[in-house]
């Protein structure tokens, strides 16, 4: 199965920069760094001991801030390495990263011999993957080289489980190779423990633990005095469609409620465009939030088109929709927005998230919605209320993240103090 893997790989590494240029051209890649995909190493590795994270794009790398905080701290760490895998998450870095003790990569192509000279260039002492990064060669050169090795904050859903499950001796292979499995909840700790892990710990969702809410003060002034008078909703993390689903439901809201304005905030920016399409031909009027021309007080639409910016709009929204879930794409994470007390809207499909979700659905804060007649009744609802956002959830939530975070740290830390 490696050797197929690794066949696979090669053909793909083959055509793969003509891959990056198409990509390149649509946005989706970094035109001055996309070669550190190939394995071509500009930036020095400093001296001293190197803590390596992999985290796939914005969701991860938000998700180990705290993390990164405490560790930066540490005497025996001298650098830490972040390699991510998108343009959106090397954004946010930018953005949210300012310690000259993180050095940031795109990751390079899971092909052995790029592996080698990876690890070879920056000689880590800990690697740490995250979520649900499992790549082979990577893996089993790590584990080769003897170097630490964790699976933190690991997601591993059914339909992942039952791929796994088609090979199951190459499953066991790869996952029996890290040191130890940190899991975000009860139905991953059960799946590792099927593909033979031993050494797992399920010490909850790490994204509970997401660093404080950025203020709405660093919006705009001019922006924010238009908001203050405004009945605000959000659909956040949004997928081809449900733009439109949720813009439809603003119209039927626009007929009972004044002054009420939809923020869309969609999982992937570029389709900025073709969204502001689809909502003109609804007569609706749109801002852009890079837009340099006025907001008016009569716009219907504000449509975030930037990335890392997300919280400050949660800031200011009472009641939030999250996408992924209309589609069948399994939902996006409710966390975030739910730390800061906003009731939580969304589609039947939230398998990635189902344990999260249930939990919100025990306390009434989140609720499962098919129609748009259905959102428009909860939103009625949620905007026509004075009461404010649910501080005792916030604050439920908060302390159960500072728990999360503090014994993942501890973990993590017991390999780079004994370095075993």
């Amino acid at each position: 199965m490696l050797i197929l893997y690794r066949l696979i790989i090669d053909v793909v590494c083959f055509f793969a920069p003509i891959i990056l240029r198409i990509r390149i051209y649509k946005q989706k890649e970094d035109e001055n760094r996309y070669k550190e995909k190939l394995c071509i190493i500009i930036k020095k590795k400093p001296q001293g001991k190197l803590v390596w994270f992999h985290a796939a794009s914005v969701g991860e790398l938000l998700s180990i801030l705290p993390i990164l905080e405490k560790l930066e701290k540490i005497k025996e760490i001298k650098s830490i390495l972040l390699t991510t895998n998108t343009i959106s998450s090397l954004k946010v870095f930018e953005k949210k990263i300012k310690s000259k003790k993180i050095i940031h990569q795109f990751f390079p192509f899971d092909k052995d011999i790029f592996t080698k000279k990876f690890l070879s260039h920056w000689l880590p002492d800990l690697v740490i993957f995250v979520e649900s990064e499992i790549w082979p060669n990577f893996i089993f050169n790590i584990k080769n080289r003897k170097i630490p090795l964790i699976l933190l904050n690991a997601r591993i859903t059914t339909k992942t489980y039952l791929r796994w499950k088609k090979i199951p001796n190459f499953a066991k292979s790869i996952f029996s190779s890290f040191d130890i499995c940190l899991s975000q909840n009860k139905e991953t700790e059960k799946y590792l423990r099927n593909f033979g892990v031993k050494k797992i710990k399920n010490l909850g969702n790490l994204k509970f633990s997401s660093p404080s809410s950025l203020s709405s003060k660093e919006l705009n002034e001019n922006i924010l005095k238009i908001f203050q008078y405004k009945k605000i909703w959000c659909a956040t993390s949004t997928h081809d469609g449900e733009e439109v689903f949720c813009a439809k439901t603003h119209i039927e809201l626009k007929k009972r409620l004044k002054n009420v304005i939809l923020i869309i905030i969609p999982r992937h920016v570029h389709r900025c465009n073709e969204i502001v399409k689809e909502l003109n031909k609804m007569n609706l009027k749109i801002h852009l939030h890079r837009s340099k021309s006025k907001f008016n007080r009569d716009t219907d639409i504000y449509l975030v088109d930037t990335f890392g910016e997300t919280q400050k709009f949660f800031n200011i929204s009472k009641s939030v929709f999250l996408g992924g879930s209309l589609i069948n794409h399994g939902g996006q994470n409710p966390i975030e927005p739910t730390r800061i007390g906003c009731s939580i809207y969304h589609g039947p499909h939230v398998n990635n998230f189902k344990e999260v979700y249930s939990y919100l659905s025990s306390y009434n804060i989140s609720k499962k919605i098919n129609t748009i007649n259905n959102l428009k009744r909860f939103l009625l609802k949620d905007l026509s209320s004075k009461e404010k956002r649910n501080k005792k959830l916030k604050k439920r939530i908060n302390f159960m993240g500072q728990s999360i975070l503090k014994n993942i740290y501890l973990e993590i830390k017991k390999f780079i103090v004994t370095n075993k």
